[in-house]
Parts: structure tokens; sequence; C-alpha cells
């Protein structure tokens, strides 16, 4: 899940720089962030990352600046108005009392202080935020492309650790047939050495309580799972879509298999082939951890 992509652009009077990365993470956490007076960035943005992204802490930084050298000029409509009724009352007067006045041009009145603003707080950030949430579309591409190609070498990697736990798998399930005949002697041995030392015991109970020893001693059910287990994390990885959090979960249950067949071993060899097993799903996990 992680991933990178930068951009710059600009528009009008502003330019920008941003970058978007992300870094593993269990479920979307999503954090932007962009000037507060582009009303309605931010929310037009992490929309459309919700539509894409599904996994990840995601980081957005829009870092934006304004060219000052030729600010855009706006009337200041209301010190304009006020002059023009300044205008025209003196001339009033100036007729009343039959004084000829020099006509006043435009260029006269707009020159006057006051009457022309400049700055970015008199920017409408409409077009500009449109003009950000087209670019960021491009952003976002290249940022999941990344993600992709990264994703495709992960595949690669647990599609090798899958087959290592299905070789595993299958080793420990040949190890298992093979000490059955061994815990079966070890049984009877134990019955006879049991029905020697204990007077009155009864022979049935004795007989039924080696028998559950037996069967809580017997890993078949955990090799099936694992099998079972195997062929679902294939179908996963073949699929083209999310799928890291019901890795996550298959890993535990991986994890949990391998834990039980070393508990249930009694046997040096099947205990190592366990051992193997937990020490590759564990680099599963870790791998897992950047699956989308």
């Amino acid at each position: 899940m992680t991933g990178f992509a930068s951009g710059k652009g600009a528009f009008g009077p502003h330019s920008w720089t941003w970058e978007l990365r992300s870094v593993n993470g269990k479920g979307l956490d999503m954090r932007l962030r962009v000037p507060e007076w582009l009303t309605g960035l931010e929310a037009a943005l992490r929309a459309e990352m919700s539509k894409q992204l599904s996994r990840g802490n995601v980081t957005l930084s829009l870092r934006l600046s304004r060219d000052e050298s030729q600010p855009d000029l706006v009337l200041n409509e209301a010190a304009m108005g006020a002059v023009l009724e300044a205008v025209a009352r003196t001339q009033e007067m100036a007729i009343a009392r039959d004084v000829t006045l020099a006509p006043s041009s435009a260029a006269d009145l707009v020159s006057l202080k006051g009457m022309l603003d400049a700055g970015s707080d008199v920017d409408d950030p409409g077009p500009l935020v449109a003009q950000l949430t087209r670019e960021f579309a491009g952003l976002l591409s290249d940022f999941i492309e990344m993600r992709q190609t990264e994703g495709r070498a992960l595949a690669t990697i647990l599609d090798e650790q899958l087959a290592q736990v299905a070789t595993l798998t299958t080793q420990a399930a040949g190890l298992a047939e093979q000490r059955k005949d061994k815990m079966a002697e070890a049984l009877r041995e134990n019955l006879a050495r049991v029905m020697d030392n204990a007077q009155g015991a009864d022979p049935d109970r004795v007989a039924q309580e080696l028998a559950l020893i037996a069967v809580k001693a017997d890993i078949t059910e955990e090799i099936d799972r694992l099998k079972a287990h195997v062929t679902a994390a294939g179908d996963l990885l073949a699929q083209d879509a999310p799928v890291g959090r019901k890795l996550d979960f298959l890993m535990q249950e991986f994890n949990r298999e391998a834990n039980t067949l070393c508990s249930k071993a009694q046997s040096a060899d099947l205990t190592a082939v366990g051992l193997e097993l937990k020490a590759i799903i564990d680099q599963m996990r870790e791998q897992v951890q950047n699956v989308e």
C-alpha cells in the first residue's frame, strides 16, 4: 500500500505543487492538507480518493502560491459609488453658481485612491477549485499506477511463499502418516504398562483414555484446513480487486493451524516442519500488510 506521486500546475496568478503518498494501514485513513479558503476542494478530493482507494494511511499535501507581480484588480464598487455621487453633487453646485468645470474621465476616477483592490482575498475560489479537481485526477492515476506496480511484485513474492506453505503442508501430511504406526505401538506399550501397574483398573476405561490421546494427537484436520487456506489464498491473489483485509484474516488462520500442528507434533521431524511453516507464514503476514 505504499505509494507516491507528485505534480505541479498553474492557473491564472496561482501556481502549486502537491504530493500524494501512502504507507501501510489496516483501513483507509486520509489526511489532506489544503488551503481552507478553497471552498469545497477538500471534500471533492476526499470523495475521489474514497472511490479508488480502500486501504492505507494516505496523505495529500497541496502548497499553493500566488504571483503578486501582476495582481488582479477589482473595482471597489462601494467607493466608486460614493465618488460618483460626489461628482454629481459637485456639478449641480457648480451649475447653480454658473461655474464651468472640466469634465472628469473614467480614468481620473479609477485612479483615485481606494477605487481598485488587489490581492487573493478577493479571489473567487470556484474556477481554481475546479482546475485543481481536474488535475488531481492525473495525480491520483499516477499514484494508483505506482501502487499497482508494487502490488504485482508483491503478488509474485506471495505466490512463492504460498507454494512453500503448500509444500510444507504436504511434508507434514507425509510425516503424520509415517508416525501412525509408531504412535499406535507406543499406545499399546503404554496400555500394557498401565495395566501391569494399576490393580483393579478398568481395561475398557484405560483404552478409552488412550484412544482420546490418540485423537488429540491427530493432525488430519489441521492439514486439511491448511490445504484449504492455501487454495483460498491463491484464489484471492488471482483476483483483480482489493483483497488485503481478507488476506490479513487468512494469515491469522494459517498461523493458528501451524501453532496447533506444532503442539500436536510429538515428532522432531514434524515439529521442524511446523516451525518452518510458522516462519514462512510470518513472512507472508509482513508482506500482506502491503496489500490493498
